[in-house]
């Protein structure tokens, strides 16, 4: 349950980021939205981590600070990515409402970037290969078994 559990906020978290990728091929670009789907997509990656490490309910924030230290008590390599989850973190709420929030095509490449490295993270990067691992040893095990027929 655990590890379809994290596989599945994983997942939700890849579509986060290949989204923002596919946005930036819009003229003119929506840097807001972009920026939103980059912070999406890292408060799903360390939501999935905890998951992992057995907080099946992470906290319901947007806040990539909090969830960072949360990280951190279970792996302190967390804080190698503190100054991308203080980044991001500003654009889990303001971008999807009218404000006074200016953004820049600069700040949209910066959160790309904070994004990506949180994906390739490596606690993050090593979890996901062992994921990957178990589906297809998983996959290889049911090919393996013999075909049986259910009328019998």
């Amino acid at each position: 349950m655990e590890t379809e559990y994290t596989t599945e906020w994983f997942e939700i978290a890849d579509m986060d980021l290949a989204s923002a990728e596919y946005l930036c091929g819009m003229r003119p670009q929506p840097l807001e939205i972009i920026c939103y789907h980059c912070q999406q997509s890292a408060e799903k990656y360390l939501k999935g981590y905890l998951i992992h490490c057995g907080i099946m309910e992470p906290p319901k924030t947007h806040n990539l600070d909090d969830l960072c230290e949360l990280c951190s008590d279970f792996d302190e390599l967390f804080q190698e990515i503190r100054t991308a989850c203080n980044t991001l973190t500003v654009y889990g709420v303001q971008p999807r409402y009218p404000n006074d929030m200016e953004v820049l095509a600069n700040d949209m490449q910066r959160a790309l970037c904070y994004a990506r490295q949180i994906k390739e993270f490596a606690p993050l990067h090593d979890i996901r290969q062992k994921l990957d691992q178990a589906v297809n040893e998983e996959t290889l095990s049911e090919e393996k078994k013999p075909y049986t027929d259910q009328a019998e």
